[in-house]
């Protein structure tokens, strides 16, 4: 009788958890062939270059389509900060004051009442009415030319919106900048660079007669990196990587293999995501040659192979039949040992 008892009160011990195991959750992973075409990449960013200011810092893209993404500022904002890490700042786009909004008149001169602007373009205008009303659009304006802007004091508006004296107050400044990016799946980089970027004779250039300086730091602290959404479970290696340039001249190249990622929730909510893997290099320039700008570079590429996380119930003939196998293991073990006892 009392070996029915504690046979009775194991089988309830054993069974009370069945629920309990029933509604747990686990994720199971599956790869399958990545067939998708024609899709975007968004690549979440974060980065703090401690020792190069907002006003020089410039952000690229391309991919091996041939698209490109030059000097991006949309989705973008970059945060002033000083030798500390305190932020000055917050701003979208450029320096120096507003473009006017409100046309003074044709290719400078002194404003007039009731007069309009049309800002020169010193050279660089496509059409007889293409106006250049803020410094910036002067160097967009030569950008597209594939030319160098060597003395801003010499351009109008650069002068008046005080160009290299914002420069020079930035100057032991470092920069925050965060955003996105919404590009090709396909292979591709992006990367950061002092001065502004153009195409010249199929070559990628940045002007920095501009800034006339001579050497840049870009040790440079990734405070997140991440190829889309989040979803449980994601790990992004290089959240918190840091580097410390030694060397004037050199490259920092990180390397990425991005790997498709589908996370399918419990309720059946999908979340389009991607997992990566890096590795990372530098690329050193011993002689110093111009074409060795500092620059840190995100090469990526993309996995043919796609994982897939599916949360999921436990089966409930997995969580019936795990009982009833300890309770058989139970007493088989409590039958043996009766049978010994009554041997002995």
């Amino acid at each position: 009788m009392c070996c029915i008892v504690i046979c009775c009160l194991v089988l309830d011990m054993c069974f009370i958890p069945i629920a309990g195991l029933y509604l747990h959750v686990v994720t199971e992973p599956e790869l399958v062939v990545d067939i998708s075409r024609g899709e975007t990449l968004r690549i979440n960013f974060d980065v703090t270059f401690p020792a190069l200011p907002c006003s020089m810092l410039s952000l690229d893209a391309m991919d091996i389509s041939g698209e490109q993404h030059l000097d991006v500022k949309h989705d973008i904002i970059k945060k002033r900060i000083d030798v500390h890490g305190n932020v000055i700042e917050a701003r979208q786009v450029g320096i120096g004051a507003p473009k006017i909004e409100t046309p003074l008149q044709r290719h400078g001169g002194r404003l007039e009442h009731n007069e309009t602007y049309c800002g020169s373009c010193y050279g660089a205008e496509a059409s007889d009415e293409d106006c250049c009303n803020s410094c910036e659009e002067v160097r967009e304006s030569y950008q597209k030319k594939g030319w160098g802007l060597s003395n801003p004091d010499l351009i109008d508006q650069c002068k008046r919106e005080g160009f290299l004296q914002r420069i020079k107050d930035e100057e032991s400044e470092g920069c925050n900048i965060y955003g996105f990016l919404e590009v090709n799946k396909v292979a591709g980089n992006f990367h950061f660079a002092p001065g502004k970027s153009f195409q010249q004779l199929n070559m990628h250039v940045h002007d920095l007669l501009a800034f006339q300086k001579d050497s840049f730091n870009v040790s440079h602290k990734i405070n997140r990196l991440a190829f889309g959404d989040y979803f449980p479970g994601v790990v992004n290696p290089l959240d918190g990587v840091q580097w410390t340039q030694q060397t004037t001249y050199g490259m920092y190249q990180y390397f990425i293999k991005v790997v498709p990622t589908v996370y399918t929730d419990i309720n059946g909510h999908k979340i389009q995501s991607n997992q990566f893997s890096v590795t990372e290099h530098f690329k050193s320039d011993e002689v110093g040659r111009a074409q060795s700008l500092p620059e840190v570079f995100f090469f990526y590429d993309l996995s043919p192979i796609k994982v897939t996380f599916r949360e999921q119930h436990v089966s409930f003939l997995h969580s019936f039949t795990l009982p009833i196998l300890h309770f058989l293991f139970f007493s088989g073990d409590h039958h043996v040992l009766i049978s010994s006892s009554e041997y002995l």
